[in-house]
């Protein structure tokens, strides 16, 4: 049997938190190891029992999700995170990109998106709520079609825009190169690749380009 991985719970609403918890629980995946009513709790949380997993509201009192992974990194802590969140927001999205987080989940969703979540971060991949994912798609396509933009795709090459779709259906570098059949460090130059002629900056904002053109790929 697999050893269960180790989570934290963070919300300031005690009964949506308490309901995550049961959810979790009940999947024998997964053992909740604390809860937080705050970020400040949250982050001591994380220095006392070292979670392998972390969920987080965006919005707590006195330090929110994403302070709280701001300060688990200056702390230099080990944790993949997971954001709740009720804004759609892409501002939102894209900083909890850049902290390297590793699922996003809004809440109204939450319930039923959790699970899979957490399975997906602990397999070493990312997860965004489908209603987020459908949000950035028509937000990018209502962009598109207000503007005489250039395809910024155009530059792609064949092989890089499999990558790219790969990518967008939440596939790990490995994964890619055992489906493409070429090697982990060719994945790897494609994906550096893709960010320069892309402009941009770091792997987890070629995820959200990926989800943002899933439609054109």
């Amino acid at each position: 049997m697999m050893d269960t991985r180790s989570v934290l719970v963070a919300d300031d609403h005690p009964i949506f938190r308490q309901g995550l918890v049961k959810a979790i629980e009940e999947t024998g995946e997964f053992d909740v190891v604390g809860e937080a009513a705050d970020g400040k709790r949250a982050l001591e949380i994380l220095g006392q029992l070292h979670p392998d997993m972390a969920i987080l509201d965006i919005a707590m009192p006195v330090m929110d999700g994403l302070g709280v992974i701001r300060a688990a990194s200056a702390q230099s802590l080990q944790c993949d995170f997971i954001i709740m969140t009720m804004y759609k927001e892409e501002e939102y999205f894209r900083e909890a990109l850049d902290l390297g987080v590793r699922g996003y989940l809004l809440k109204e969703s939450a319930p039923g998106d959790l699970v899979q979540c957490l399975r997906a971060v602990a397999a070493g991949k990312h997860f965004v709520s489908p209603a987020m994912s459908e949000y950035l798609i028509l937000s990018s396509a209502a962009d598109r079609g207000g503007s005489l933009k250039i395809n910024p795709m155009e530059n792609l090459s064949r092989t890089e825009r499999r990558v790219l779709k790969l990518i967008a259906e939440n596939k790990t570098s490995r994964e890619i190169a055992d489906e493409l059949h070429i090697s982990f460090r060719t994945v790897q130059n494609h994906r550096a690749h893709m960010c320069e002629k892309l402009s941009l900056e770091g792997f987890n904002r070629l995820l959200q380009f990926a989800l943002e053109h899933k439609s054109l790929l």
